[in-house]
């Protein structure tokens, strides 16, 4: 970060937000789930998805009417394998918690769990929930739906979500094998932490009607919701560097998170009403969690995994290169780097606390 931060240790800043969204009617359970998903991310240097969205996505959703702080959690159909669920525009954390403690469940008993869900909300870092499956010795993978960002290749319409799929998988480093990301480019958070930081966009990130590059940060995400910019898929645009497949695997999640659970998609995702107002963003997730011990033996699973990770770290490097990396290891590193130290905390992201303390009247005390 480019100015002075104040650093506020993780605990402390966890019991802030549990206790706000206590104040504004979350229930105690499910205030401390979703806390807990906020605060992980930023433990990971996942600060796109972590307390910086503690109130202008969640609090000022619930303050506007669009979501609900208490969630009704519906199984709408089962098997011993499978489930959906409704979540009833309630909190999309304790949801996806909920959902990925059911397939892993149903992975102990059977090898294999999956549920999906209609009508949840923003669920948070999607590697959360993956990572609930590799604490118990498993694989876990979740997808996710999202507003209409991306534009499909040669198009630059904002019609599909960043819509991550994220993996996790157990090994015998200090650390899983974590690959945690968006099919586009970027994703918004990160247009949303840039536009905290007052940065510009770089070129290919996201793409205006003219088919020209953006770089504007503030108003793009005010025109990624008029259909006047777009995120860029992976590998960017036209098919030259494999644009279509970052394109295509944003449509599989999207198929993934809504076909199974009959859940909105696309543009019904936009959270604007025919009245033009601000409307609910009733999201679908999917959930997957594997038995690795009905394959083959855990910790052999976990050994030739961490070897896979070290055989590429230890490959030839490019000219100038200091490091290759595998996934899951800037995470860690970024933990080891703050777990002493909490979340930093800028000019933007104090503001923001001090006003959620203020309207709801929290006698937490803040460090700034």
């Amino acid at each position: 970060m480019n100015e002075d931060v104040t650093w506020w240790k993780f605990d402390e800043v966890e019991a802030f937000m549990r206790a706000g969204f206590e104040a504004i009617g979350v229930p105690a359970e499910e205030a401390a789930v979703c806390a807990n998903v906020l605060i992980a991310a930023d433990k990971r240097g996942v600060d796109s998805h972590g307390v910086g969205r503690f109130k202008p996505i969640y609090l000022d959703r619930i303050w506007a009417g669009t979501q609900l702080p208490k969630t009704n959690f519906e199984i709408i159909r089962e098997t011993p394998t499978t489930a959906v669920i409704d979540g009833h525009n309630g909190m999309g954390h304790y949801i996806a918690k909920r959902s990925m403690q059911m397939a892993i469940d149903k992975a102990e008993k059977n090898g294999l769990g999956m549920v999906v869900v209609r009508n949840s909300t923003h669920y948070g870092a999607a590697f959360y929930y993956s990572n609930m499956a590799v604490e118990r010795g498993m694989i876990g993978m979740t997808t996710t739906s999202a507003r209409p960002s991306i534009a499909p290749t040669w198009g630059v319409e904002p019609m599909i979500g960043t819509n991550p799929m994220t993996w996790g998988m157990p090994s015998d480093e200090p650390f899983p094998f974590m690959p945690d990301y968006a099919t586009s480019v970027t994703q918004r958070g990160k247009i949303e932490l840039y536009d905290r930081l007052g940065k510009d966009l770089p070129d290919g990130w996201v793409i205006g009607e003219d088919g020209h590059y953006r770089h504007d940060t503030h108003q793009v995400l005010i025109d990624l919701t008029k259909d006047k910019a777009a995120l860029t898929p992976v590998g960017g645009l036209g098919e030259d560097l494999g644009g279509y497949k970052g394109y295509g695997n944003s449509m599989v999640v999207e198929l993934l998170s809504s076909a199974l659970s009959q859940a909105n998609f696309m543009k019904a995702l936009i959270g604007i009403g025919k009245d033009g107002k601000p409307c609910s963003i009733e999201l679908g997730h999917s959930f997957l969690a594997i038995s690795i011990e009905a394959f083959c033996d855990l910790e052999a699973f976990k050994h030739q995994v961490g070897e896979i990770s070290r055989q590429l770290r230890a490959s030839k490097k490019a000219p100038g290169a200091k490091r290759i990396w595998t996934p899951g290891e800037k995470e860690y590193e970024t933990w080891l780097y703050r777990k002493n130290k909490g979340v930093p905390f800028n000019e933007s992201l104090k503001n923001s606390f001090r006003t959620v303390k203020e309207k709801l009247g929290l006698p937490n005390p803040l460090p700034f």
